[in-house]
C-alpha cells in the first residue's frame, strides 16, 4: 500500500479481489491472439494468464487524499449482493472495509465517493447491510453520481420498472442492473447524500470530473493536477493494458462501442501529450502507467512506482 504522490495529492490502492476473470477472447474480443503472445513478457502474469488464456482483473478502490479530504474512486463489488449475471460478484463475502482501514481510512473519514460509472463492480461498497436495510457505507460522504447513468439505470431508465427483455442472458443483465440500483444507488439518494453532475464537476483545486461516455452513458474520468504532476482515473475506458496497443478495441462490457472507442482515444491522446499517469479501475500489476504515442496506438512509457 505504498502511496503514489503527485504534488500535494496522495493516492493509495486498496484491492478487494484479484484473479482470472474469463477468456481474453471474451473480455476484449477484437484483440487478436497474436497481440497477446507478442507481448507476453509484460502482460503476464499481472494482466494475462497464458496457460489458460485468461484475463487477469483487479477489483479495487483508489483512495485519493487532496486538500485535507479523503476521496474514494469507485467502490468495488460489495458483500452480499444478488448479481445473477455475474458469478464473480454474486453473494460475495470479503474484508474490503478491513483493507480500507489498513490503508488508514475509517468509514467515517471519507468525504467524497466518486463512482466513475454505474456497473456492479464500481458501486458495491457504496452501501452496507444494516440489519436487512441497505444504508450508505460512508455516513459523512457526498456521493458524486454521473447524471446520465442515474437516468439510465434508475426506475424510469432502460433498466427500470419496464418489461424485461427477451432471452435468458438479457433478462439476467436487466435484473442485475435493477438490483444494483436498488441496493447500491437508491439508498444513497434516500439518505440525501447523492449529488448528480453532468458535463464536468470540480471537486477541489486538484480534482476535476469530466464526462467520457461510451462504456456507459455517464462514464467519466477523474483528472488530478497538482504541483506540475498529473493523473487521470479512467474507470473502465480500459480493462487491459493491451488496449494501449489497440485503443480502438473495446471490452465486451462497453454499451456504446463507437462512443467508448472515441472516449478512450481522446483520453489517451491527452494523457500521452500531457504526461498524465493513467489509472484504470481493473489493472493488476502496478495498477497504473504513463503512456506515449506509438504509431496508431500507445505504449507504456513507465509503470507507476
Amino acid at each position: 500500500m505504498e502511496p503514489i504522490v503527485l504534488g500535494d495529492v496522495e493516492i493509495v490502492r486498496v484491492v478487494e479481489w484479484q484473479g482470472t476473470f474469463g477468456p481474453v477472447a471474451r473480455i476484449v474480443p477484437d484483440v487478436g491472439a497474436q497481440v497477446w503472445r507478442d507481448n507476453e513478457e509484460w502482460l503476464a502474469p499481472g494482466h494475462w494468464e497464458p496457460e489458460s488464456d485468461s484475463y487477469v482483473a483487479a477489483m479495487q478502490t483508489w483512495v485519493v487524499r487532496s486538500e485535507g479530504r479523503t476521496v474514494l474512486v469507485d467502490t468495488g463489488v460489495g458483500n452480499g449482493r444478488s448479481r445473477p449475471a455475474s458469478p464473480h460478484f454474486h453473494n460475495r463475502q470479503g474484508d474490503f472495509l478491513g483493507r480500507l482501514a489498513e490503508a488508514g481510512v475509517a468509514t467515517g473519514d471519507v468525504d467524497v465517493v466518486v463512482n466513475t460509472h454505474f456497473h456492479a463492480d464500481h458501486v458495491g461498497w457504496n452501501t452496507v447491510d444494516a440489519g436487512g436495510e441497505w444504508v450508505p457505507a460512508f455516513p459523512n460522504a457526498t456521493y458524486l453520481f454521473p447524471a446520465a447513468d442515474d437516468a439510465a439505470y434508475g426506475p424510469q431508465g432502460r433498466y427500470g420498472d419496464r418489461q424485461e427483455p427477451a432471452g435468458e442472458e438479457g433478462r439476467l443483465h436487466w435484473e442485475e442492473r435493477r438490483l444494483m440500483y436498488a441496493d447500491s444507488i437508491a439508498p444513497v439518494h434516500r439518505a440525501g447524500q447523492a449529488r448528480l453532475w453532468e458535463g464536468g464537476h470540480r471537486i477541489d483545486g486538484n480534482l476535476v470530473l469530466e464526462a467520457a461516455p461510451g462504456h456507459t452513458p455517464g462514464s467519466s474520468v477523474l483528472r488530478v493536477s497538482s504541483g506540475g504532476e498529473r493523473a487521470v482515473f479512467v474507470g473502465d475506458l480500459l480493462h487491459s493494458p493491451v488496449q494501449f496497443l489497440e485503443p480502438g478495441c473495446n471490452s465486451c462490457f462497453c454499451e456504446d462501442q463507437a462512443g467508448a472507442a472515441a472516449s478512450r482515444r481522446r483520453v489517451l491522446e491527452r494523457a500521452a501529450d500531457e504526461r498524465e499517469l493513467v489509472v484504470p479501475a481493473h489493472f493488476g500489476g502496478a495498477g497504473a502507467a504513463q503512456v506515449r504515442r506509438r504509431g496508431a496506438g500507445f505504449e507504456i512509457a513507465r509503470w507507476a512506482v
